[in-house]
């Protein structure tokens, strides 16, 4: 059978409530004990000051991201590119060979945006490697990483490798050589 008991309310009134006897109750709400549920938030909440699996994977699309700069080519490659161009023109002389003309005004802004290039596929490089060996430097027991996270990390890595390559290879003149002047 429920006892009755009397709460008294915020304007000083009490109230009557039926309590089980059999039923747990707790004074407070906060004072109540941890259900399982809790306990298991609590073990696979993240340390404080540990980095979160979302950064790691932003910095994974981000270098995937510069990867792809690097062989499409991107706004400050192109505006460095067009500025070597107007200095080319500037200095070569109208009586200038061909040769020197081409090298002046086409050579040095083909270089510049292959050092572009290079630079980002550099940075998606370091930015996948990163990711990819976070873990060994992370906290004992905590070295397991997203599939998705390593996968476009390794992507990102792939791209800046084949980016770096390719800007190599451009800047040499091995790939796409500027044309001789006959």
């Amino acid at each position: 059978m429920a006892e009755k008991t009397e709460d008294e309310t915020v304007t000083g009134t009490t109230a009557a409530t039926a309590v089980e006897p059999d039923a747990q109750t707790a004074e407070r709400p906060e004072e109540a004990a941890a259900g399982p549920e809790d306990t298991a938030a609590e073990e696979h909440a993240e340390p404080a000051g540990a980095p979160s699996a979302a950064g790691q994977g932003a910095a994974a699309v981000v270098s995937v991201a510069l990867g792809l700069v690097s062989l499409t080519g991107g706004w400050p490659g192109t505006v460095a590119a067009a500025r070597e161009t107007l200095v080319g023109q500037l200095r070569t002389a109208a009586d200038a060979s061909v040769a020197t003309q081409i090298k002046e005004v086409y050579g040095d802004a083909w270089n510049t945006t292959a050092l572009w290039g290079g630079l980002f596929a550099l940075v998606a490089l370091i930015t996948g490697v990163v990711v990819l060996v976070r873990p060994a430097f992370g906290a004992p027991g905590r070295t397991v990483q997203a599939p998705w996270t390593r996968s476009v990390a390794w992507a990102g890595v792939t791209l800046g490798v084949i980016g770096l390559l390719l800007a190599v290879l451009t800047y040499t003149g091995v790939l796409l050589g500027l044309p001789a002047a006959s």
